[in-house]
């Protein structure tokens, strides 16, 4: 009987929009509450004017920015570095020959230094490392400036890959465990880590650890970076078979992996901000928006959005509430971008071997601020 009137409750709660996910990471008891809100356009419901695909049959797409004319620069997974011209032509620019496609691996992060002056960073996956090497950019030539950091260990899966610089003028990069979980806990790795360099690669003085580029450790492969209006830094995380988890990153902190998960912790161990329990987001890549974290989902094949007003800062847990968007719309999607016009930029991900690619896959698509509130 308790089961029917469960599966009844859950059939309105999902009827209505709003499903809620009901769990415990300590003990898979049924005890704390998230919700998420579900807010579907309906394909066909879909107004061009709002969301616009600006390119398609891409490869892989994995990250892009926005130069200062405001055409977009992105990366592709086997290597490439494309341009999508103000016309909405896409040209290549470059491919990486030191980025080679395996599994999760190849070229992935991508970001411009705080004062362009032409240069541009690269993230990517060489033979078993991963490494961050800068190069200028001038006249839609590519070359080589100097190598950052070397020796991130690699593997098929779990290599990390963003990286963003901070409004302190510092580049920060999150790296995977590279499949091997107690690197995450060794401060003198690379792997499983969110890393902070000054431009130049050389270590800043006021790092966490003398000496180290760590800034925080104990991660499994979190892929968003994101600052919000006060500075504080913010990444997305994929979890062992579930248990994702957006975190607020904080100097010289464990962050728990391989040790724990969820809400389990003791002292010395961060929590996360928020994790989705027994289900998948998948997330990759973060951006802010009004004071709202906006994350993409490749498993979870929607937009996640998480408020940090600071009202939530003061929720637990479990009472943080994400909200969820098109949802199955446009599959798997890798990474999210706020533009200088205003609007989301998404890229999807379903060539990635894990989606179901439609003829126009893999695409940009530009998105109206309003229809993800």
């Amino acid at each position: 009987m308790l089961k029917w009137l469960i599966s009844v409750v859950i059939m309105f709660l999902a009827l209505s929009g709003t499903t809620y996910f009901i769990y415990s990471s300590t003990n898979n008891s049924l005890s704390n509450v998230v919700t998420i809100n579900s807010f579907n356009t309906g394909k066909n419901e879909i107004d061009n004017t709002q969301i616009k695909t600006i390119a398609n049959g891409l490869d892989t797409p994995w990250d892009l920015v926005f130069l200062p004319n405001n055409e977009i620069l992105f990366t592709e997974r086997q290597g490439n570095i494309k341009l999508l011209d103000k016309s909405g032509n896409v040209s290549l620019i470059t491919n990486i020959a030191g980025a080679k496609e395996s599994g999760e691996g190849g070229l992935l992060g991508i970001t411009l230094h705080p004062e362009f002056k032409n240069y541009l960073y690269l993230y990517f996956t060489a033979g078993n490392k991963n490494q961050i090497v800068s190069y200028k950019f001038q006249n839609n030539i590519l070359t080589q400036d100097r190598v950052i950091i070397d020796n991130i260990p690699g593997k098929l899966f779990h290599n990390g890959g963003r990286i963003k610089f901070g409004p302190d003028g510092k580049l920060y990069a999150t790296t995977g465990d590279a499949q091997v979980e107690n690197l995450s806990q060794d401060p003198s790795s690379l792997a499983g880590k969110i890393l902070r360099l000054n431009d130049d690669g050389s270590i800043p003085e006021d790092n966490p650890i003398s000496g180290s580029p760590v800034y925080s450790y104990g991660h499994r492969n979190p892929q968003g970076l994101a600052f919000d209006q006060d500075a504080r830094l913010w990444a997305t995380e994929h979890g062992s078979s579930a248990y994702d988890e957006v975190n607020r990153i904080l100097p010289g902190k464990n962050y728990g992996w391989p040790d724990y998960k969820g809400d389990e912790a003791e002292e010395g161990f961060e929590t996360p901000f928020v994790h989705s329990g027994r289900n998948t987001w998948a997330p990759s890549g973060a951006a802010i928006f009004e004071n709202s974290l906006y994350f993409t989902g490749l498993r979870g094949t929607a937009v996640y959005k998480l408020s940090l007003d600071s009202t939530t800062q003061t929720f637990a847990n479990s009472e943080r509430k994400v909200e969820e968007y098109l949802k199955n719309e446009f599959g798997r999607l890798r990474n999210i971008s706020l533009g200088p016009d205003g609007y989301f930029y998404i890229l999807t991900n379903n060539k990635d071997g894990r989606g179901k690619p439609v003829e126009e896959d893999d695409r940009l698509i530009r998105i109206a601020p309003d229809l993800l509130k």
